[in-house]
């Protein structure tokens, strides 16, 4: 080999190893000699071979679901509850020397979190309360993550794991609830249908011939039902009226 082709040999190594290609959503974090210079990218970077190192750091939005923790509530009741969080790095150079692992580091602090939050509420809020729940779990892990440069966005607690037991009883209790309701609607149909026959009746008294029309409409009805025979009673007030001209012809 001739020392053309040893240069020519070097000059790849070295290209090689100090050109680097970052997508959009990374960012290259530098080191020089054991001291930081800063972050770099995207897109073509060039390092020094052996003097620099390189860390990655994506940028991108992770998603990370949180395993179901055991929790006892204020009340004593022992629930398992899961959750996912939604963050990202910021800051990619915190996220690198300010913490050894920050994936790790979230996950554990959210699930310290989790039990810590649900620890401290009672079941009812934990099953009427969710959204309340998500605010404050949300703000505590980005308050403790951001000193590593970590934005966390979104927290959801996604399943609450109930007891048999604990189970039946909300069932009962719903069960129960529902037949509560059932009875003040019955109650609150039969006053209204009380008052409006109490009101139809003072109408009623009021004109004797609505009286009449109604009971002849009720007639008509009963007749479309194509009996064989029909007996209805004719109140004397119907006949008033005729009878009351018959005794005027009869005095005349």
């Amino acid at each position: 080999m001739t020392a053309l082709g040893i240069i020519i040999f070097l000059v790849l190594i070295f290209l090689f190893m100090a050109i680097k290609v970052l997508n959009e959503y990374e960012r290259a974090v530098v080191f020089r000699l054991g001291r930081i210079i800063d972050h770099k990218g995207p897109g073509l970077i060039i390092l020094i071979p052996i003097v620099d190192r390189m860390v990655r750091v994506s940028l991108r939005t992770v998603a990370m679901d949180v395993p179901p923790q055991d929790v006892i509530t204020r009340d004593n009741v022992s629930v398992k509850v899961n959750a996912v969080i939604y963050f990202r790095v910021m800051d990619p150079t915190k996220a690198v020397i300010e913490v050894e692992n920050y994936l790790y580091a979230t996950s554990q602090l959210a699930q310290t979190t989790l039990r810590s939050v649900c620890g401290q509420s009672e079941l009812d809020e934990l099953l009427s309360e969710r959204e309340k729940i998500n605010m404050e779990l949300q703000e505590i892990l980005d308050r403790h993550t951001d000193p590593w440069g970590v934005k966390v966005s979104m927290v959801e607690v996604k399943h609450i794991d109930l007891p048999t037991e604990m189970q039946r009883a909300i069932a009962r209790q719903a069960e129960a609830e529902r037949e509560r309701r059932a009875k003040v609607i019955n109650a609150e149909g039969e006053y209204q249908a009380s008052t409006r026959l109490a009101e139809a009746a003072k109408i009623l008294a009021q004109e004797p011939t609505a009286l009449q029309l109604r009971f002849l409409q009720t007639l008509v009805e009963v007749a479309a039902e194509k009996n064989s025979t029909t007996i209805f009673p004719v109140p004397i007030d119907l006949l008033e009226p005729f009878i009351r001209k018959s005794k005027k012809v009869t005095d005349e």
